[in-house]
């Protein structure tokens, strides 16, 4: 019996799975997202099936769909003893991985098998005649799998867990889970300069329903102490420790909330405790590298003895570094390794990494306009050029979105030219610059003022008349 691959096609496509949630490998690094969901498995027990799902998929992107077919087996098994009554309703993701998997194998047969099994099963289940209902499990699924797959994915991670929870609402994983979204949705926002909805309830409420689960507690203590509520995430983060003083993925938010406090020492010993569970992960390399960053700044200030600043310096560049290696995509580790390179004195390797970022063409705006902050700032304070700085935070106000990045760039620029014009009488450069920058954030009127003084004291400049004839045009 021939199976018609193209029919094959289309009931693949109406299934519900990692193959059919358009998660692109180019918006992840692959080996890392391996190894932390490796990692979760070890800790998160319960969870696993799902783990093993994503995993799956994972796989088939890194070409091996044997290692796949693997981790199906260990979703299925999983299933079978945790949820025996539950089969088909648990199975629904595995199932149509498996076909996806098999068609790409051209194991065609074996693939309409699944793709039967899961139509079958959406039948019993559903309400609905002609079987096409979404279950709660389904979309929470589809919710951890794009939240793994980083900010892009957020607002649509969000969404599948809101129609989780119109399903049930009292469920406590799914509660967990909308509100860890929301957190950093809301985290990944103010990155970009946005206001997100506010994650406090949906965190309180998912404390309530679920008082072990502590890394939302962790989470909620974060969220209180950006709301200057210090003490009450503090009892939070110690009842936390109480329970899971081993947990990688607690410590790591423990220790950030004390490094915000300003107890260095201490969110360091716990990274350290992290590290020796967790020793490849990213996230607590990179939260480290800060600590050092910081406390090489404190004893250059409080003027400790050279070799002990720089003994930190090499401690930040090493945790910096592992980052940058282990996740080519994150740009903000890689920016970190520069600023590191530059102040222990490390200038071409600074320039190296600087070069090599500006050289990318899969940057999002925000990290663009970071970017030319930061390599405006090196300019600035490191290769002791005002006028290159100038020129990349000028770059950055280019991109006209609004961003955290935008607004450092344009802070610094006025403040460069401001301190440049002290030192010697204002000169026709000095207003065209402040007219451009006053144009890149719209501010008309004060833009046609400055191009004027400089047209004033430059009166052949071209580039000045014909911005100001721009500005004047009627719109």
């Amino acid at each position: 019996s021939t199976i018609s691959k193209d029919s094959l096609k289309t009931s693949l496509l109406q299934l519900q799975c990692h193959f059919t949630w358009t998660l692109l490998k180019e918006d992840v690094d692959l080996d890392n997202l391996e190894e932390t969901i490796v990692d979760h498995i070890k800790f998160f027990r319960e969870f696993n099936f799902t783990y093993y799902n994503l995993l799956s998929y994972i796989c088939h992107l890194k070409d091996s769909n044997e290692k796949a077919l693997r981790n199906l087996q260990k979703a299925e098994e999983i299933v079978q003893k945790h949820h025996p009554d539950e089969i088909a309703r648990r199975s629904l993701v595995t199932w149509g991985n498996y076909a996806w998997i098999y068609y790409h194998m051209k194991r065609y047969e074996e693939a309409q098998t699944y793709v039967s099994k899961v139509e079958n099963s959406c039948k019993k289940l559903s309400s609905t005649a002609d079987g096409k209902m979404q279950l709660p499990e389904v979309y929470a699924e589809q919710g951890w799998a794009l939240l793994s797959f980083g900010g892009k994915y957020f607002e649509r991670a969000k969404n599948c867990f809101e129609n989780a929870l119109k399903g049930e609402p009292n469920n406590p994983d799914f509660n967990a889970s909308y509100a860890t979204a929301l957190y950093r949705l809301e985290d990944f926002a103010s990155r970009c300069g946005k206001d997100a909805s506010p994650s406090i309830e949906a965190l309180k409420r998912a404390v309530e329903l679920n008082p072990e689960d502590t890394c939302v507690m962790a989470l909620l203590a974060l969220k209180l102490q950006d709301l200057k509520q210090v003490d009450e995430g503090e009892r939070y983060i110690e009842e936390a420790m109480q329970k899971t003083p081993d947990l990688p993925y607690f410590l790591r938010y423990a220790a950030k909330f004390y490094r915000r406090k300003g107890e260095l020492t201490k969110a360091m010993n716990i990274l350290e405790k992290a590290l020796a569970l967790t020793p490849n992960s990213s996230f607590l390399h990179h939260q480290l590298g800060i600590c050092y960053r910081i406390k090489a700044f404190i004893w250059k200030k409080k003027g400790n003895l050279q070799d002990q600043v720089e003994r930190l310096i090499e401690l930040a560049i090493s945790h910096f570094k592992f980052v940058a290696d282990q996740k080519p995509k994150f740009v903000a580790a890689h920016t970190a390794l520069a600023e590191m390179y530059a102040i222990g004195k490390k200038y071409e390797e600074a320039e190296k990494i600087f070069q090599e970022l500006l050289q990318r063409n899969n940057l999002t705006y925000h990290e663009k306009q970071e970017l030319y902050f930061n390599y405006g700032n090196f300019q600035h304070c490191h290769m002791k050029s005002e006028s290159k700085a100038i020129e990349y935070y000028i770059e950055g106000l280019k991109i006209k979105e609004d961003s955290f990045g935008r607004n450092k760039c344009s802070g610094a620029v006025q403040s460069l030219l401001r301190q440049k014009s002290e030192r010697r009488s204002r000169d026709a450069t000095y207003f065209g610059t402040l007219g451009l920058i006053h144009k890149l954030n719209d501010q008309k009127q004060k833009a046609i003022e400055c191009y004027e003084k400089a047209i004033a004291l430059d009166h052949n400049n071209e580039e000045y008349q014909n911005a100001l004839r721009e500005l004047r045009l009627p719109i």
